[in-house]
This record gives structure tokens, sequence and C-alpha cells, in this order.
């Protein structure tokens, strides 16, 4: 077995594998660019090696600076982890050429079958159903539109070389096919060193489906299940389960072997994906083959109880797969929710900045339920414009898919993040949507329930009236404190009122807030009641003792309806669980004027506690409008200005292109909303933008 390893990459999935290597006694090295001198990976690992400026294309994908950190640390082996160099031959070679164990498949699999084009031809000649499609490069953007309509609209254009969503985009009709090439082409090359492109059919209403498999360099081959990664944005999975809720055992079971067979043709070892598209009635087509780790391999690990990277490692020392196919079990079910930063609220754009707050939920593994959380970051910490915007993969496992549902919703509840945009309140609304609780959904999933952009989440009125009562509650208990209060009120101490109006979500709730003790009494003469029995039907000031007491609150709305709210909320804590209403709730809280910011499953709600008067005033104020930037093109994320489309003077239409912003590795488009005359322009192509920054007028 090795004694030290390197890691050839960053972030989550660097911090990943050292745990791994950490568990088998295998030292490592980290190697990190100068935006990530401070980085989790970094700390995290035994040795690191500076190689060079944040650029990938200066650091990370430089062969040369990798392969002379492996000689100063005398590394035996390299792990890729996915992206960067995890899928260039070159890469492999000279660690071959240099004696070093790739913990990964082959050269010739990866030339094979990491190239999106040779390993299309591939599975074809193999008798693989395959997508129709153009396989043979493509020119430039004449050509790529000329392709496009021989095949049919719409079509998918894609790097050769791609992965991760980058390079790709989807076309329905001659512009887009221009556009898109372009587009794929020069972030391919800024991606992978490599702007190669081709297009295929673009299967409407698919799932994206795929299946894991594991070889040895002995000739064992298993595959080990599926995952479901239909919901996905811009080409890039959101949110993935294992197993697939649409497939059947006999679809399983052939795509397995399918996969298997695939892989042996090309005497693959270590592991990889070969990726299909499901249609309605279960027909599968071979998608791609991903020579490397996939990002979503934790669900498959939680299923099956295989430590992936453990395997790769072993199977790259020489050994043998521990088991066989007949021993590969299916076991529960596993949900991952990729936290991005990026702004949901903002059509889901790149967000950078400093992590102010950073506080995931706890991780935990038992018979019944597993929470982990595999990340590269730590409060304090920066989110850098350089690369992909990932902070974490929350993942969730439970007996069944409800169960692990509930897990996931309940640790995205818990998990506090500040400091930048971030996409935790749409994962929690996937959670909770019809289609995705009947696993209902296709890769259109995000386009079709949002086509607008994601705005938040509009909650029943039971969850509203029980955030309300939360509340109102904490909203005693902060007058309480202020009060200086600890027990019975006293006629030298200020009056807490009792009487609140809490209005949230378009909703005004009049209450009546009380404290009591909740629990068992003893009274003088031996009877035990419930507190309830006690203080509906006995004098709350005769003397009893208290069994098993804690403090709650009641809050009776109008109509008579009572919640009791139990929790250890005091304030300035952001995070409370509390049972209301029977109901346990985790909501992350902020003391606002006249209330709370208050953020629950999705929902960002401004909810006001106010006495009677106050509230009758609060509905005469005038509301502040916010300043008209209708004739402002404002930078919508921190990036760089590519290419600038239009001219001083020109007249723009609805749709047209004005310029692209590059941010995180990804080009955006900026489109013209209304037919205008570009009065300005606030910059030139290379620009540094902030966010909201004006980057042309128009008259």
């Amino acid at each position: 077995m090795f004694k030290k390893i390197l890691i050839a990459n960053r972030g989550e999935i660097a911090c990943r594998v050292i745990k791994s290597a950490k568990k088998m006694g295998i030292a490592t090295v980290a190697v990190y660019s100068d935006a990530d001198k401070d980085a989790l990976h970094v700390r995290m690992a035994d040795e690191a090696v500076h190689i060079g400026p944040p650029p990938a294309n200066q650091s990370y994908i430089v062969i040369d600076k990798i392969m002379k950190a492996i000689k100063d640390t005398g590394a035996e082996a390299v792990h890729p982890g996915y992206g960067f160099l995890s899928e260039n031959p070159k890469f492999a070679e000279a660690l071959d050429a240099a004696g070093v164990a790739f913990i990964g498949p082959p050269v010739g699999a990866i030339k094979a079958m990491g190239d999106k084009i040779t390993s299309k031809k591939l599975a074809a000649e193999a008798g693989v159903s395959t997508v129709p499609g153009y396989m043979g490069l493509i020119a430039d953007a004449d050509e790529a539109a000329k392709i496009a309509c021989e095949i049919g609209y719409p079509v998918m254009i894609k790097a050769s070389a791609g992965g991760g969503g980058k390079g790709m985009r989807i076309a329905w009709n001659e512009t887009e096919a221009r556009e898109g090439f372009q587009s794929s082409k020069n972030e391919a090359a800024a991606s992978f060193g490599d702007d190669r492109i081709f297009i295929e059919k673009f299967v409407t209403q698919p799932r994206h489906i795929e299946i894991q498999v594991l070889g040895d360099k002995h000739g064992n081959c298993v595959y080990l299940n599926e995952r479901e990664c239909s919901i996905q944005r811009r080409n890039q999975k959101v949110v993935e389960e294992a197993p697939s809720p649409f497939l059947d055992a006999a679809t399983r079971k052939a795509m397995g072997e399918q996969a298997v067979a695939l892989a042996k043709a090309v005497d693959y070892c270590s592991a990889g994906t070969v990726e299909f598209i499901v249609d309605g009635q279960r027909n599968f087509y071979f998608l791609e083959m991903n020579t490397r780790l996939q990002v979503e391999h934790p669900v498959t690990e939680l299923i099956t109880g295989v430590d992936l990277v453990e395997q790769m490692i072993r199977v790259a020392a020489g050994e043998k797969l521990p088991f066989a196919q007949e021993d590969v079990k299916l076991n529960g079910w596993s949900i991952e929710s990729r936290l991005y930063a990026e702004d949901p609220y903002r059509n889901f754009l790149p967000s950078i900045g400093r992590l102010t707050r950073y506080r995931p939920p706890e991780e935990h593994a038992d018979e019944k339920s597993v929470v982990r959380n595999d990340t590269g970051v730590y409060e304090g910490g920066e989110i850098s414009r350089f690369y992909d915007p990932m902070i974490a993969k929350l993942c969730s496992w439970g007996q069944d898919r409800q169960e692990a549902l509930e897990i996931m919703r309940n640790a995205l509840d818990e998990f506090e993040l500040e400091g930048i945009g971030h996409n935790l309140p749409f994962l929690s609304a996937v959670m909770d949507h019809p289609k995705f609780i009947a696993g209902d959904m296709t890769t259109a999933f995000i386009a079709e329930e949002y086509p607008d952009g994601f705005s938040g989440v509009s909650l029943p009125e039971p969850a509203l009236m029980r955030i309300a009562a939360g509340a109102a509650a904490m909203k005693f208990a902060t007058e309480r404190r202020a009060a200086r209060i600890t027990g019975v009120v006293s006629e030298h101490e200020r009056h807490v009122g009792d009487r609140w109006v809490v209005s949230l979500d378009g909703h005004s709730y009049p209450v009546k807030v009380r404290r009591q003790i909740l629990g068992r009494i003893r009274t003088e003469e031996g009877d035990i009641f419930s507190i309830a029995e006690q203080t509906e039907g006995r004098d709350p000031s005769s003397p009893h003792s208290i069994i098993h007491g804690h403090g709650a609150v009641v809050v009776e709305f109008e109509g008579g309806k009572k919640m009791f709210v139990e929790g250890d909320w005091t304030p300035g804590d952001t995070l409370t669980t509390a049972m209301i209403d029977d109901h346990i709730m985790s909501v992350k809280t902020d003391l606002r004027t006249e209330g709370f910011r208050i953020r629950y499953r999705g929902a960002d709600l401004d909810v006001k506690v106010r006495t009677a008067r106050a509230a009758e005033l609060a509905k005469h104020m005038l509301e502040k409008v916010p300043p008209d930037t209708s004739k402002m093109l404002l930078c919508p994320m921190p990036g760089l200005v590519v290419s600038i489309a239009v001219e001083v003077g020109q007249e723009v239409q609805e749709g047209q292109p004005l310029c692209t912003v590059e941010a995180m590795k990804m080009e955006n488009v900026l489109r013209a909303e209304k037919t205008l005359v570009v009065k300005s322009i606030n910059c030139e192509p290379g620009a540094s933008m902030a966010v909201d920054d004006v980057i042309m007028e128009f008259e």
C-alpha cells in the first residue's frame, strides 16, 4: 500500500480524499494556488505545496507544476478528484513515465471513454444505444448551425472534454446554435484546455440516470446500482439520489450490465460512471462515461456501504475488489443536495465573498438515519470567483425515500450560512415540491416548475400560524428579558404586554400570550394533575410541587385556537428548534425592528410583532420605493466582462445579447429585456465588475 499520496485538486473533493487516506494510514499532500493558501484542504493535509496564481490554467491544470510537487514531496500516487486533470490522458502518461501511480483508470480507458466523441463512436460500435448526433470536429459557428439544422432542433452543444456542466448549451434555433457554439468553445478552452465541440440531439423530457461502476486490474468489474440526477440547472446537477425512484429492477439490471460491458471493453479499472438518458418508457441511451470519481458519489456509498475513494486507492495499488456483483446490496435511500454560492433570487447567478457564518447541521450516522456533509470551506473563509461555486454536499440517508426526504428537510433547516448568496432556500423548496416528493421529474424540472425564476416559497397557512406563534413567544421572551423578569412580575417592575398582532406574508394574527409550566404537579392534598388541568380548573397560586416540569408559552389566536411553544430560544440566537403545536421546527431567526426575520423551508419572512395600536398605525405608513434602474444594465454578479456586443447609439431588440460576463468558469450572456437605444457603455472587455455595477445605460 502507498505511504504518501498527492491530491491534485482542491475544495471539498480534496478534503474527501484526505479523509479516506487518513483512515487508511496514508500521508497526504495538498496543492494550492494563491487563492487557496488558507483553504480547508490545505489545513487537513500532512503537507501542502504552492503551485501558482488563482486561475486554474496557471495552477491546478498545469501538469509540470503538479509533477514538480510530486517530485518534491516524494508522493507515490496521485488522486485527481474530479474536474481539472482527472480525465487528462497527458497527465496520466506523465505520471506513468515518472513511475507514480495514478488513482484512476489506465490511459487507454481515459482516451477511449474520457473523450466524449470517441466514447460515443466506441459505444455505437459495441452495439450500445446512443443518441443521434454529429461526432466529428466542428470548425466554426456556421458549420455548427448547419449540423444542428440537419440533426433537428433542439440540440445539445457539448465540449468533448467537458464535465460538470461546463462547455454545454441547449440550442432551440439557429441563433442559439451559433451563440452556444462559441460560448461552449470558450468555456471548454478555459476549463479543460480543449475547445473541441460536438453536437447531438437533445431528447426532450429525459431523466438523467447514471450507473456507478468499479473495476480492478484483475478483470473484475461490478456496478453499484444507479443514481438519479435529473434535478439540474444549466446542465449542472443540483440534487441527486440513489436509487432512482423511476427504475424497476429489470431496467436497473439491464443498465448495470450494459455499463459493465462497456467498461470491460476498454479494460477499465478504478471507479467510473456510465451516464444514460432515460425516457418515459424506461428506454435508456448511452450519454457518456466519466472516467473519474463523480461529485455525487456519496449517495452510492450510503446505499451500498462501499467507500469508493478507498477502493480506488486499493485498486491503484494492485489489490482485487473484495466483493463480487452478487454481494452488492441496495440498502435504504440517500439524497444529496449541492449547496452552491449562487443566489436563487437573482436567477442563480454566482456569489462571492466571505462566509461570515457557516454552521452545517451536526453529522451523525446510525442504523436509522445519516446526515453527512462533504465540504471544503469553513466559517471566515472566502468563496473565490476563480473556481466552481460549490460550497458543500449535504447528504441524508433513511430506510426509505420518505425518511431520507424528511431527514434532508430537517438538515437544510438547521444549515446556517451567511455572507454570500446561496441556494439553501431553493433546495428546501425542492424537497417540499409535490413533483419531487412523487419522484416525477425530468431534467427540465427547474425550467418547468420555476419558469420565472425562484422568488421564495409561500408557506401554507397552518405553517404561517405556527411561525406566528413562535414569533409571539420570542417577542414575549425579548420583552421579559428587557424588563429583567425572572419570576412573577412585581409592582415595581415594567409590565410586559401579553397582546400582540403578528403580521407576516400578508396575514395578521391578533394573539394573547402567557407563560406556563408544562409537565405534572402534585398539590398539597397529594393529587397529581397535568399542568393544563391545573391551570384550567384550579387556582394557579395554590401551593404545589412540580414533577418533570418545563417552561412553555401559550399563544391564543382569535377564535380560541391555542398553540404551545416549547423551546430554549433566547434573544440573540440565530437558530432555534422548538415544538410548536406538536410540530418540531428548526427556524433561522434574526432580530429586526418591530419583529424578526425568520427563514424556514425555503420561505424568507419579515415578521412584525406589534401592539394593536402600532399595527393599526402601520397600515398608514408609506412604503419605500426602490430606485428606477429600468434603463440600466447592472452586472448581476461579480465577474469579468468577456465581450460587448453593442455600440453607443445602437437600437437593441428584446432578447438581443448585450454583453458576456464570466464568473466561476461560466459565461453568462446578458440580454436586452425590451427595445431600447444604447446611451452609454461604462466598461470595456476585460473589466472586472462587482454586483450592480452599471455596465451600460439606455435612452
